[in-house]
């Protein structure tokens, strides 16, 4: 153990030395030198570019032993293992399961199939409204609008809207847009009693007794508890159910996206899990210097712990891809926001970095100016595809989205190399921005299995190298505890007079 100590002391030591050398290294330094293209990773289509990082294949070296001393290999094989690593719920990690091919096989799997079938056929539902709120809403709206193609009103199928705020406004503007009669909803909620989903929900099944429609008929659920969903009042036939293992960030897998497989089918779907199976099958089985998710994630680690960067920014490339980055901010910090480790010791740094991000190009014109002169340095990962997927073969509309490619990789490089303009101070840019910038063939369904699977390993690969559950989320639950409280007006003593003022004029 000592011995193990002393190493891991070395290993941070060096890396800290290697940060602090890079602070006096210009990124077009380590840009020029002739073998830099070898710091592009690439697997099947999808590109992964880490030549803009102030790294070197020694300090990658490096950060591969640094892993080693975190047990990294171990702690990977146990989750592919099915073992109760939530060790403070006592739980397994079950999402994995989720994208096997053998699901196909289970009951879960063919009531589901059954019901996606039968319900796309009749075609009396034009409209689909989930109603959820985090990873009951965040991940089935991404990959709604990540799917837009296969979806109407652009394909065949149900239009979808997703509702997940319990201002009601967000539902009142949805339901403009329906007809009673045509309107099937499904009611997320893993515990089936989350305050804000239940409270949209009840105001759907009115909102349908009201004009003449059985809710019995038009209202169907997903939850981890089948016995609550089905006291609330719905048919046991149309409660649709998953394991409590699956953490409602990790659970887009799962019939939480029964949304989406009403919008474009189970072919479509199955698609999306065969990609998002073969970035586990990379992930599990590919040697560190090769493995997308292994670099990345300590990059992370590089930026957060190493080069002290608070932020990381997602910029999608692909309108499709416009919920990305909220889906993404969700994913890592509610997994890693932790200020403890797994033995509940005080953390010595701080983990997850603010995740944020728009897609481009409209990015450039509004944030990007802070990205490129302002004095903090902000990592980012830019991620687009090199072909469009759904648009005609004429030259306007590839001429339109080799522009939008030109716009990511010229980004990429002004922010790394900056403009010497000794002219005018307004117009310098120092440069030294690093940036990876992620790139596939086409975003078909099984690129964006592929991509949002590689995106779940990062998190979780940051959060064993960090030594924190990723798996657990107690940080949303005070607000809502006491949330309760002023609702149901119980003792009132430790809000503050400001609080209670303010409730008071309700």
């Amino acid at each position: 153990m000592t011995d193990n100590l002393s190493y891991q002391t070395q290993i941070l030591k060096r890396l800290e030395a290697a940060s602090a050398e890079m602070d006096n290294t210009p990124l077009s330094c380590l840009m020029a030198h002739e073998h830099r293209i070898e710091m592009v990773r690439k697997w099947e289509d999808l590109w992964v570019d880490m030549t803009r990082q102030h790294l070197t294949p020694e300090i990658l070296g490096d950060l591969y032993q640094f892993a080693e001393t975190k047990d990294l290999r171990t702690k990977m094989q146990a989750l592919f293992s099915g073992e109760p690593i939530n060790t403070t719920e006592g739980r397994a990690v079950e999402h994995l399961a989720l994208r096997h091919p053998d699901r196909k096989t289970t009951q879960e799997w063919q009531k589901l199939s059954q019901f996606v079938t039968q319900t796309r056929s009749e075609g009396k539902f034009k409209k689909i409204v989930n109603i959820g709120i985090g990873g009951s809403d965040l991940g089935p709206a991404m990959l709604s609008q990540a799917l837009a193609p296969f979806i109407a009103p652009i394909a065949s199928g149900p239009e979808c809207f997703f509702v997940g705020n319990v201002d009601p406004a967000h539902l009142f503007d949805i339901l403009a847009k329906c007809r009673a009669d045509e309107t099937l909803f499904i009611v997320t909620s893993k515990t089936f009693t989350t305050t804000e989903t239940m409270a949209n929900a009840t105001l759907a099944k009115d909102w349908l007794i009201a004009h003449s429609v059985n809710p019995e008929t038009a209202l169907v659920g997903v939850t981890a508890a089948p016995e609550k969903a089905a006291s609330w009042g719905l048919a046991r036939d149309n409660i649709f159910d998953f394991a409590e293992g699956v953490g409602g960030r990790y659970s887009m897998w799962s019939a939480v996206s029964l949304s989406v497989m009403l919008g474009c089918g189970m072919d479509i779907f199955n698609a999306l899990l065969d990609g998002a199976h073969a970035t586990d099958k990379h992930v599990q089985h590919t040697d560190w210097p090769d493995n997308l998710a292994v670099n990345l994630a300590l990059i992370r680690i590089w930026h957060r712990q190493f080069r002290q960067s608070g932020t990381y920014g997602l910029m999608a490339y692909d309108q499709r891809l416009c919920r990305f980055a909220a889906w993404a901010q969700q994913l890592e910090m509610e997994s890693n926001g932790k200020s403890v480790s797994l033995d509940g010791s005080r953390l010595a740094s701080p983990a997850a970095p603010l995740i944020w991000g728009e897609p481009g190009t409209n990015a450039q014109h509004s944030f990007f100016q802070w990205l490129h002169q302002g004095l903090e340095i902000h990592p980012i990962d830019i991620l687009v595809p090199r072909k469009t997927l759904s648009h005609g073969k004429e030259d306007s509309w590839q001429d339109s989205h080799r522009k939008l490619v030109i716009n990511a990789i010229a980004q990429a490089e002004a922010l790394a190399l900056g403009q010497q303009d000794s002219s005018s101070p307004h117009r310098y840019f120092e440069g030294n921005r690093p940036s990876v910038v992620i790139s596939w063939e086409q975003s078909t369904p099984y690129a964006i299995g592929r991509l949002l699977s590689l995106y779940e390993h990062i998190t979780i690969i940051s959060g064993f190298l960090w030594g924190i559950n990723s798996f657990d989320q107690f940080g949303v639950e005070l607000g809502k505890k006491m949330a309760i409280e002023l609702e149901n007006e119980q003792s009132q003593s430790h809000f503050s007079k400001a609080a209670l003022e303010l409730l008071s004029s309700l």
